[in-house]
């Protein structure tokens, strides 16, 4: 029998909440038509979208000469976009796999979106890989295919390489190990649809019918995939960092440059989730279940994130000073705090170590608005970080005469600005058509982890805080035709997987 906490706050709030009323507030945008906000935010998204499908359409066309790039800074704001988007793109795997192993329940309202935001990311991320081609028509030339099609193996030493082998897993698991979350919910969704809508969704929950069978496996794949994307979040950004870390370009050369990453990548990822979660949770009315808990404990993260970069800035101002070489010594410095990039560096400080520091106040950490502004500031302080790290460490060398300086063209511009319309729109378009929530997830919550059962706990005589399921009480708010009550936990009699809760699969 699973015990209510009386001292955790809840993860889901109201009274009487009902596993019916979770599908139907879940699925209200889903089956619902589009609302005023919803087309608002799309519109702006899908122009943005279209400049990004000019910029790198203008890229494709004409080359990379379009943008800023010369003959010392060969990277610029193309690698700086890529390597923010896969940042942006590890919060998802780790509140997906990494949380899931620990057993931690705060992730079930807000894993499905996380997981969503990964997906995009990593393909607003291979949009400037292949920006950056030159010939994106030869992309296989980065696989090791002989020489029938007149390219040369490639040079499996090269980070780059390992990039691509990365990257490309990474999505791979993470798209499957989101796909299959979804298909318990899209069971719901198809059972309540009709017409040809019926017909996609039933497709696309492949035959799903939430008998005991289906749930035990369901769990195994679950922790199976788990297992296999954890070492990911740990591999793919520590890949990322290999580009630079295994040069000799002064600011490039460092072995702090895997945990600094993977960390930094953490903190960015978890700063895109707060950004766009708040905005959802309110535009859906889904406070109940993205509740100011999860918002602080997701603050707690960036706190301690955030801090482990603080200490990775300070790490290599002291090994450039220990390390006594006159090039590193310059590069961190002179070039950062002083050179012409010195209002790229005092942004990344401010943004990623001063402001973060703020949420060791409770007011700040719980409060919605707060956090969503300082939440940009992550945003953006992070991007300024992989400005610094590339372009000021390219654009001051060895060679004083090769110096030069980087200014971006309207195209780099616009395929930057564009793929977030790109990564917006692509995220619009999912929380319309797909459940933002694992609804499934959430329902396990409700007998042990919501507001109405540690109320019903407290009022019982005992006060051990085991509540007994007892419709007339209140507590779940009254089952639903198929539920067999036992203690605290419902078992599905019937094919309608809309009522999953902590007894489905285990019974």
């Amino acid at each position: 029998m699973e015990q209510v906490s009386l001292y955790r706050e809840p993860l889901i709030t109201g009274e009487n909440v009902t596993y019916a009323q979770i599908t139907n507030e879940v699925l209200k945008p889903v089956e619902g038509p589009p609302t005023v906000n919803w087309k608002i935010g799309f519109g702006i998204a899908f122009l943005f979208f279209l400049i990004w499908c000019v910029s790198i359409g203008d890229t494709f066309w004409v080359g990379v000469g379009e943008w800023g790039l010369n003959k010392t800074i060969g990277w610029a704001w193309d690698i700086t976009g890529f390597v923010w988007w896969v940042g942006i793109g590890h919060a998802g795997t780790l509140i997906s796999a990494i949380l899931l192993l620990f057993r931690q329940n705060w992730r079930n309202a807000i894993n499905r979106s996380a997981e969503a935001m990964t997906l995009f990311a990593v393909i607003c991320a291979a949009s400037y890989i292949f920006g950056h081609m030159g010939r994106p028509w030869l992309f296989y030339w980065i696989f090791p295919v002989p020489n029938t099609f007149g390219s040369l193996w490639v040079n499996f030493n090269s980070p780059l390489v390992w990039d691509a082998f990365a990257i490309s897993t990474y999505f791979t698991v993470s798209l499957v190990f989101w796909y299959v979350g979804l298909i318990p919910d899209l069971g719901t969704v198809r059972d309540r649809a009709k017409g040809i809508s019926k017909k996609i969704y039933s497709a696309l929950s492949f035959g799903w019918t939430g008998s005991a069978r289906q749930w035990v496996r369901f769990e195994s794949v679950s922790l199976i995939l788990a297992g296999l994307s954890t070492p990911l979040v740990l591999s793919v950004h520590s890949i990322v960092s290999s580009d630079f870390a295994t040069s000799l370009i002064p600011g490039w050369h460092t072995t702090i440059f895997p945990p600094y990453f993977v960390a930094g990548a953490i903190f960015s990822g978890f700063g895109m989730v707060q950004t766009l979660l708040i905005i959802t949770r309110t535009v859906l009315k889904l406070e109940k279940y993205i509740t100011l808990e999860h918002i602080e404990t997701m603050n707690r993260i960036l706190i301690l994130t955030g801090s482990i970069v603080g200490v990775a800035y300070a790490t290599e101002f002291f090994i450039a000073w220990y390390s006594g070489s006159e090039y590193e010594a310059y590069h961190f410095f002179y070039t950062r705090p002083q050179g012409p990039y010195w209002w790229a560096w005092i942004g990344m400080i401010s943004c990623n170590v001063i402001i973060p520091q703020l949420l060791w106040i409770k007011a700040l950490r719980t409060n919605v608005l707060g956090t969503w502004i300082l939440s940009i500031f992550v945003n953006i302080g992070m991007w300024f970080e992989r400005f610094v790290i590339i372009v000021l460490s390219l654009h001051r060398d060895f060679l004083p005469s090769s110096w030069a300086m980087f200014y971006p063209t309207i195209v780099d511009i616009g395929v930057f600005f564009g793929s977030m319309g790109l990564f917006l729109t692509m995220f619009l378009l999912f929380i319309k058509y797909f459940p933002s929530i694992a609804m499934a997830e959430v329902k396990l919550l409700l007998k042990s982890q919501s507001q109405q059962a540690r109320e019903h706990a407290l009022a019982l005589p005992n006060g051990n805080g085991v509540p007994v399921a007892d419709p007339q009480h209140g507590f779940g708010g009254g089952y639903e035709r198929g539920d067999i009550v036992l203690a605290t936990t419902t078992v599905r009699t019937g094919n309608n997987s809309a009522n999953k809760s902590e007894g489905d699969g285990r019974a």
